[in-house]
């Protein structure tokens, strides 16, 4: 089995082989596309995501500048994504991201990690493990995602959260490590903001 094919496998491989380096660059330059255009160029930014991208759904919105290992090669988003500035994808397996979902700035989703073992990691070693993030959800600013984790549908991961372990659906979870705080509850049907009612005759 090549290096290139390890790379989504989960096994050790070699990041800086000749092979993987090539595509990889040439993804980057995409990237780098993307992130010169000017915010008027939207039909261009536009275009260029559905080219960089794995998958991209309808109406989906990233700010620059954006982060990417693979210049989102690896990177599946469903319909609606919003992404604010700042986000750094380790998209060196792939991430799934559901419709709807919001992430906010300086997010980072990682899927790449390294061997514990120094004499590994002096060669370089490296192996990757996929992220999934479900429907309708809102990664609050300065989360980080570590490899091999699933966020459910409808959660809410709270500003500065490092999510260390699965979120199961319908939760609002936060800290370091993140941990489940609380179910979304019928509160959240009446209340957006603290003591802050939802005017539903407004919406």
């Amino acid at each position: 089995m090549s290096m290139k094919e390890k790379l989504h496998t989960g096994e050790l491989y070699l990041p800086g082989d000749e092979e993987i380096m090539k595509e990889q660059l040439a993804k980057l330059d995409r990237l780098y596309d993307f992130n010169m255009t000017r915010p008027t160029e939207m039909e261009k930014r536009e275009a260029l995501l559905k080219e960089m991208f794995a998958q991209i759904g309808e109406g989906c919105y990233i700010e620059p500048p954006l982060h990417s290992n693979f210049g989102g090669g690896h990177v599946h988003f469903g319909k609606n994504v919003y992404v604010n500035f700042n986000l750094t994808l380790v998209d060196d397996t792939h991430i799934y991201v559901g419709d709807y979902t919001m992430i906010g700035p300086n997010v980072v989703i990682a899927t790449a990690g390294h061997p514990i073992l120094p004499e590994l990691r002096e060669q370089a070693y490296q192996y990757n493990m996929p992220v999934r993030i479900g429907k309708n959800c809102w990664i609050g600013s300065g989360a980080i995602i570590l490899p091999g984790i699933t966020i459910g549908d409808n959660v809410v991961v709270g500003a500065g959260s490092v999510v260390t372990k699965d979120l199961p659906s319908n939760v609002v979870a936060v800290g370091n490590p993140c941990r489940v705080l609380r179910e979304v509850n019928d509160h959240d049907k009446e209340y957006y903001f603290k003591d802050r009612k939802i005017d539903y005759r407004q919406l």
